[in-house]
């Protein structure tokens, strides 16, 4: 920061951080670079760094210096997806014969590619709680090269302890990666917390209109990010112009949704935890969940995720979401719209007969920013 700059905080980040006015018109919105090349200025002679757009769009950097100002990071890249985000990240940092910790409790599609894919190609994987930091401990091997860890988990929303989950996977000799979608960069900072990698679906509350399919990850030191930008360019999943426009001008409200996102969510499971047709509310606001003291010390607030368990079983709980009507039955989650699901039949059905395998009687939500009393009459009829 020079002696001119002033302070600046995560909202005015996120509404200013390489986003200044075009130089040539003065727009105050990035422009949508739909392009895929550009003219040289002689052979070899960039204009900005830019030669072809899978290597780099003015658009897309825009977001990428947005994403590593919120997060704290040396190094932001923006994907075509939060899974292409992954999948670039661990081929950047494993190899055959590698081994890595992953969580009890993560998404369907993340377990997916580690048992599926990436073991096709040699990597190994073990499974841990990474609640219980002695668990990670004991999942260690000589070749271990990450701990993988989600805050709140999807879906049973476990909060794990990054500060203390970082000191055991460095002192392993292995990175720590977070996926911080549940929470954002506006309610927790993974890097602040030792992490060396920030992973994000731009799709949920970043893009956070259910109109855009993106990813994002975020290096907290700059060789790290040089190696995976390599990798990124080699492998090509990138953010197309247009989407990361989007996700953009998402992060620009990123604060205040999430501030109501949290609000709502704390009500829904105020009512979900006094009503008899519900055996158990997972959400760390709540004085009870496990992990709400640690929650409270490493997060802004509970973010919009609640999950819970129905009395009458697996059938009662595809009933619940059948029978809810302002909460729409979808997959995907933090949109401004309330979304609802039965995870075990929906997003995390390739977790079936795992380790990670979620309760056949959970519901998750995934909690918007209507006006909550109607919000809680719609749940109120649909759990009958």
């Amino acid at each position: 920061m020079t002696e001119h700059q002033l302070p600046q905080g995560f909202e005015t980040l996120a509404i200013h951080a390489g986003q200044e006015a075009d130089p040539q018109t003065g727009a105050v919105v990035t422009p949508i670079y739909q392009v895929s090349t550009y003219k040289q200025d002689g052979v070899g002679g960039l204009r900005g760094g830019y030669e072809y757009s899978r290597s780099a769009n003015p658009t897309r950097t825009a977001l990428e210096e947005c994403l590593a100002a919120l997060e704290g990071g040396a190094r932001g890249l923006a994907f075509a997806s939060g899974l292409a985000a992954e999948d670039t990240l661990l081929r950047t940092i494993l190899k055959p014969g590698d081994h890595i910790v992953i969580p009890n409790d993560a998404y369907g599609g993340t377990f997916r590619l580690f048992a599926k894919v990436l073991t096709r190609w040699g990597v190994e994987f073990s499974v841990a709680n990474t609640q219980k930091l002695d668990d990670v401990r004991a999942a260690l091997r000589p070749n271990t090269r990450a701990v993988w860890v989600e805050t709140p988990s999807n879906p049973l929303l476990g909060i794990t302890d990054l500060a203390g989950l970082a000191e055991v996977a460095h002192g392993a000799g292995a990175l720590l990666v977070v996926d911080n979608t549940f929470a954002s960069p506006y309610l927790q900072q993974p890097i602040a917390l030792g992490a060396d990698a920030v992973v994000h679906s731009t799709t949920k509350y970043m893009g956070g209109h259910s109109d855009v399919v993106g990813g994002a990850l975020v290096l907290a030191e700059a060789g790290l990010g040089e190696e995976v930008a390599y990798h990124q360019n080699a492998m090509g999943a990138v953010s197309g112009p247009f989407d990361a426009w989007l996700v953009l001008r998402g992060i620009k409200t990123l604060g205040v949704r999430m501030d109501r996102h949290s609000s709502n969510a704390e009500k829904v499971a105020e009512l979900l935890a006094g009503h008899p047709k519900v055996s158990q509310v997972l959400y760390p606001g709540l004085p009870e969940h496990p992990g709400h003291d640690i929650a409270a010390k490493q997060m802004k607030a509970f973010g919009g995720m609640v999950s819970f368990r129905v009395a009458g079983g697996e059938d009662a709980a595809v009933e619940v979401c059948n029978r809810a009507r302002l909460f729409t039955l979808g997959e995907s989650l933090g949109g401004v719209e309330s979304l609802i699901e039965h995870p075990g039949r929906m997003t995390h059905a390739s977790a079936a007969g795992s380790p990670l395998e979620v309760p056949a009687d959970l519901v998750r939500v995934s909690v918007g920013i209507e006006s909550i009393d109607d919000l809680l009459a719609d749940l109120t009829q649909a759990l009958g």
